[in-house]
């Protein structure tokens, strides 16, 4: 009985297609915004996630985001490395600088200052040079994501240094120099790392030669890094970090929630995606609505025909469920694997995007959930009519 319901789904072909192309862009809008949306989140805290080392980050208590960075007074950092159970602190800077590259233009980047001795919160993921050649005169490493911002036109010689008016901007390549506050600035290595939420291009350096770069300020330590001894618990060192100190102790994961929190309360990304997701979810619910209603009317000679034959019409409710349940399977993997591709094929540009499993399995709830009240309404014409009379005439 139930193959029998199945064939009077595929029967009337253009129904059925557009029931499953509605519910599929449905899912297809829901699945491909939050993952653009999860995307979105996980770039603000980059920063964070690029430096595994730190268990715990330390700041002024003011601060409510990564990018949101009140010095720290360098005394501080000694304040943090006698408290019991602290196993390493190490200092960190980050900051916004210009450089100037070497045909004069100017770009904005994002300046950040590892520990000089133990490079603690330098980029692990080095595509050219190492991490240790931060050691030469002068060494920055740049990263790869942004490097079109800081290219530049060469010159036609070794020579003789002029640029070409009207040549071709090329990439920055070891070796290359830039001047960060009129200071010279030899890069060094080039890294990978996780795209941020600000789109400038990040130089990493030594803390010590990131304060010589800096803009002169009273104080000029952005944040501590610090990792717990293995008999101290890290939420137990930040409550006594910021009961002996006063200052602000978040472990990694704290620290990301709290940027997150951030950026869907402070700024219109949570709720534009939401309501984009909204009214996904209620575009699909509409046509699947009025398309499987519509299917249901078409085909009520045949409920009539199986009522005849001795079917309940509880059995055809079930019918009419599975229909529903068969087309919200199909349209989930069509929906979520065109937003997959889509993912797939935009992941070498800026498009940010991550598609997690509980994202494909909330997605194929939500399908399921529409195809079943789509379906309770279908029904509900069902035991209105009386199918044998329809049968008669």
């Amino acid at each position: 009985m139930y193959k029998i319901g199945l064939q009077m789904l595929t029967q009337d072909k253009a129904k059925f297609i557009g029931l499953i192309l509605s519910l599929s862009f449905s899912a297809l809008i829901i699945t491909q915004q939050t993952a653009i949306f999860f995307g979105i989140m996980m770039r603000t805290y980059s920063t964070i996630t690029d430096t595994p080392q730190a268990e715990i980050w330390v700041m002024d208590p003011n601060v409510q985001h990564i990018d949101d960075v009140n010095p720290l007074r360098d005394t501080d950092l000694y304040r943090i490395r006698s408290i019991d159970g602290v196993e390493w602190a190490v200092p960190l800077f980050k900051g916004l600088i210009r450089a100037r590259l070497p045909d004069g233009h100017y770009q904005t980047c994002i300046l950040q200052g590892v520990d000089d001795a133990t490079f603690i919160g330098g980029p692990c993921n080095m595509l050219q040079g190492s991490l240790y050649d931060l050691r030469a005169p002068d060494a920055v490493i740049i990263d790869d994501y942004e490097l079109d911002k800081l290219s530049f036109t060469r010159a036609s010689s070794p020579v003789r240094p002029e640029f070409i008016e009207g040549a071709s901007l090329e990439h920055p390549v070891v070796g290359d120099t830039l001047e960060l506050n009129d200071r010279r600035a030899v890069i060094v290595g080039i890294s990978r790392l996780t795209r941020t939420f600000l789109t400038y291009p990040i130089i990493y350096t030594t803390y010590n030669r990131a304060l010589f770069y800096a803009p002169y300020e009273r104080k000029l330590l952005s944040f501590v890094l610090v990792k717990a001894n293995s008999t101290t618990p890290a939420e137990q060192l930040c409550e006594t970090i910021h009961t002996l100190t006063g200052l602000q102790a978040l472990t990694k994961q704290q620290f990301e929630n709290k940027t997150i929190s951030y950026y869907l309360h402070q700024t219109g990304i949570g709720v534009n995606f939401g309501l984009t997701i909204l009214f996904g979810i209620l575009i699909g619910a509409a046509l699947a609505g009025q398309i499987f209603f519509s299917f249901v009317v078409s085909n009520l000679a045949y409920l009539a025909l199986l009522s005849v034959l001795g079917a309940s019409k509880r059995l055809l409710a079930q019918i009419t469920i599975i229909q529903a349940l068969w087309v919200a399977l199909l349209s989930w993997h069509i929906g979520t694997g065109a937003a997959a591709a889509i993912g797939f094929a935009t992941q070498a540009t800026r498009t940010s995007f991550y598609m997690p499993l509980s994202l494909y399995l909330a997605t194929g709830l939500i399908i399921f959930i529409i195809c079943f009240i789509a379906s309770l309404i279908a029904i509900s014409k069902i035991y209105k009519i009386e199918l044998g009379e329809l049968f008669k005439q």
